[in-house]
Formats: structure tokens, C-alpha cells, sequence
């Protein structure tokens, strides 16, 4: 059975959207594996078709009904984990990414208003997940960067399996630079070394050029590095 990924939210036109392009579009076509958006609104119960309420306790904006959510993740029976995208939720890494790849699929739930009533989180064991500190208007562009990376590692995505060895996170390090033609561009020249065919100096000048670039930019995860953690 193919990667399926099941998308619940109040805007299924939005899907596939940028995921129906480029390699994860071509793999989606091929069948590599399989998207489905579903309207939350479809299992509101009344005529205006109901979602959300305002928050117990006062407060700004809504929260989306846990009837109405509950009926529709339950409506899914769909095998693997239970996603929300949430600012509060537990970090996007590079390695929660394999670890989902190398499932069945997953469905997620893209959140909007003020939240989600907590009692679905717990009693549909919903697992909160963030891609970064900031706040988007709703989980859908969340959910779509997800995708995005856990599609490319799926089997027969990219060209070349190896192709995606020396990027960033991958090992815990920032990718290196990258050249191209013309060696001479505005007055500046392809460092000599990647020009010179002697693999193991390029291999070395990739490796110290990472390691500069991480410890830079992303003393975190340089520390984690170092400490052997990733």
C-alpha cells in the first residue's frame, strides 16, 4: 500500500496546492502515494453548519466544537499516527520526518480560530506538532510543509536516493555551499578546490564548510553536534 496522508480541515481546496507539483506532484500522479482533504464542516450537525464555538471561560476568537471534530477524525479509521499542527507542539526534526516516512501515512489536522477543545486532543490522542515559533492564520500551510518533507523520503521521490545525504539536518550539520557555471560570475570565481577533481579535499573543504556554517549560524545545533546527540 502506497504513503496516505489524510487531511482534515475547513479548506480541502487547498490541497494538493504546491503538493501537486514538482517531485512530490509527480510522485502523488505516479501514485507513490495518496492525498485525500476532507471538509470538517461535513459532519456539523445544524443548518448553518457549525464548527466552532466561543471559548469556555471567555476570551478572544473560537474554538473549533469537539463533536463536530470528533465525527470527523472517526470518520477517517485511518491506520498511523493522529497530527495536529500546533505552535505548541512538539518540534519538526529532520528525524520525526524518517520516523513518518517510514509509515503507513498519517492524518492531520489543521487547526484554525483560537484552537482546538483540548478534550479531542486527549480522547482522540492527537499528537501536536510545530514547525516553527511563530503563528500561521491556520494548520493548512503547516500541514503542507509536513507533506512536503515527509514525501520527498518516500521511495522513488527523488532521482537519486543519495541525492539527499549532505543537506542540511541530515546528520545534524547545515549544508554546504553551492556552485555552479560560470566559474567567473560578477567577479567572483568557484572556489579552486571544487574545481581541482581531488574528491577526498572537496569532501574534506564540504565538511569544514558545514561544520563553520552550523556552528555560525545554529550554535544549538552545534552543541548537539558535539555533544554526539545527533
Amino acid at each position: 500500500m502506497p504513503f496516505a496522508a489524510t487531511i482534515l480541515t475547513l479548506f480541502p481546496e487547498m490541497f494538493p496546492g504546491p503538493l501537486g507539483l514538482s517531485l512530490a506532484g509527480r510522485a502523488l500522479r505516479e501514485g507513490l502515494w495518496s492525498l485525500e482533504a476532507r471538509d470538517i464542516r461535513a459532519w456539523a450537525t445544524d443548518r448553518h453548519r457549525t464548527v466552532d464555538d466561543a471559548p469556555a471561560g471567555g476570551g478572544p476568537g473560537m474554538v473549533l466544537k469537539p463533536d463536530v471534530l470528533a465525527a470527523a477524525i472517526d470518520a477517517s479509521r485511518h491506520e498511523g499516527p493522529r497530527l495536529l499542527m500546533s505552535p505548541r507542539g512538539t518540534p519538526l526534526t529532520q528525524s520525526l520526518v524518517r520516523e513518518l516516512a517510514a509509515g503507513p501515512g498519517f492524518l492531520v489536522v489543521c487547526g484554525r480560530f483560537e484552537g482546538v477543545d483540548q478534550r479531542v486532543i486527549d480522547g482522540r490522542e492527537l499528537s501536536e506538532i510545530s514547525i516553527g515559533d511563530y503563528v500561521l492564520s491556520g494548520g493548512e500551510p503547516a500541514a503542507m510543509v509536513l507533506l512536503d518533507a515527509v514525501v520527498r523520503l518516500l521511495p522513488g521521490v527523488m532521482g537519486r536516493p543519495d541525492s539527499g545525504h549532505e543537506e542540511s539536518f541530515e546528520d545534524g550539520l547545515l549544508e554546504h555551499p553551492h556552485y555552479t557555471k560560470p566559474n567567473l560570475w560578477e567577479g567572483a570565481e568557484i572556489p579552486e578546490i571544487l574545481l581541482s577533481g581531488d574528491h577526498r579535499a572537496i569532501a574534506r573543504w564540504k565538511r569544514r564548510q558545514r561544520e563553520a556554517l552550523t556552528r555560525a549560524r545554529r550554535p544549538d545545533l552545534w552543541r548537539a553536534y558535539e555533544s554526539g546527540k545527533i
